[in-house]
């Protein structure tokens, strides 16, 4: 059987040729499944996609139409697939349900230190031979508050890594974690947190609850210096009421690995293009944002973790096995 995989990375292509050699061959497509491409994969039982596709009702529908009996998604989160309309058509959804939470833990400390240090100011003074430090003063966060939201497995890790820098914990989370009680974490309202961390970092699923689950209220509930990192999904944060704050000379820095309308755009190259998204034109050209192309999970580790997994769930699939990582299953 030969299975279509869609939104393949050029550094991910060879991996997954490799981890599914022996088992079924791979079609690897650089495009991202989409309205327009879905018709691509008519003859296709399975079709495997990546974070950004769109799985909605009329992508799923297309794909049944076609004869795709199995969709394996190669990403945890899945707020982009409608699970009603897969179950009613009948179709296997699967995902990859854990990979290492220390690439985006560990990325989005990169980026809060990025923006504190100014770092991607100084690296292109320097290429041009500009060695002053105007502007460039960050802070220590040793004895300084971080509020996590959002304690699993990603925010336990990045709650690690702050236990490390010697900083005051604080959380919010639907439960606590025992173990970032362990290190001293304090679970508090969401305001509290907002109101005291000097570094906000967001760790928590996309749900129709955590939508802009930092609106322009919450915004304006913290510090007027406070750093700003996601690394989880774009729409927890309103990014027009985020720009908004940027505008009136608020927070010290902002780091974005994620962004609400970044589908269409991350993972693709539009240098050459005029982008049209007046928001995302604005944010970048703050000089104390950093924004990146959603790579926070893009280490060999992780993706050889999440291509392991999408293998398995696809010999699961092909076995007739129901597996931990099945979303819809097929209809008996």
């Amino acid at each position: 059987m030969e299975i279509l995989a869609f939104g393949v990375q050029a550094d991910e292509k060879p991996l997954l040729e490799n981890a599914f050699a022996g088992h079924h061959d791979i079609r690897c497509l650089e495009v991202f499944l989409s309205q327009d491409t879905a018709p691509i994969a008519a003859g296709y039982e399975i079709v495997s996609t990546s974070v950004n596709a769109d799985l909605g009702a009329r992508v799923l529908r297309t794909l049944a139409d076609g004869g795709t009996k199995c969709i394996a998604q190669r990403s945890t989160g899945f707020n982009n697939i409608d699970l009603d309309v897969a179950a009613g058509l009948g179709l296997t959804v699967a995902r990859v349900s854990y990979y290492s939470p220390y690439s985006v833990a560990e990325f989005a400390w990169t980026l809060a230190m990025a923006v504190n240090r100014r770092i991607v100011r100084a690296s292109n003074r320097t290429r041009d031979f500009d060695f002053r430090l105007d502007g460039l003063m960050g802070r220590d966060l040793r004895g300084r508050t971080v509020g996590v939201l959002g304690t699993g497995k990603i925010g336990e890790a990045f709650t690690r890594i702050a236990h490390g820098f010697g900083m005051r914990l604080l959380g919010w989370d639907v439960a606590e974690n025992p173990a970032c009680v362990e290190l001293g974490m304090e679970y508090v309202e969401k305001e509290q947190l907002l109101a005291e961390a000097d570094l906000v970092s967001l760790h928590v699923p996309l749900l129709p609850a955590t939508r802009h689950l930092l609106d322009a209220a919450a915004l304006r509930t913290m510090k007027e210096d406070a750093i700003l990192v996601n690394s989880s999904r774009g729409g927890l944060i309103d990014t027009e009421a985020l720009v908004a704050e940027l505008r009136a000379g608020r927070f010290t820095g902002v780091g974005l690995d994620v962004y609400e309308a970044e589908a269409g755009l991350f993972f693709l190259d539009k240098s050459l293009e005029v982008v049209a998204d007046d928001t995302l034109a604005r944010l970048v050209t703050f000089p104390n944002v950093v924004v990146t192309s959603h790579q926070a999970y893009f280490t060999v580790d992780a993706v050889g973790q999440i291509i392991a997994t999408t293998v398995q769930n696809v010999l699961d699939y092909t076995a007739g096995r129901r597996g931990e990582n099945v979303l819809v299953p097929a209809a008996s």
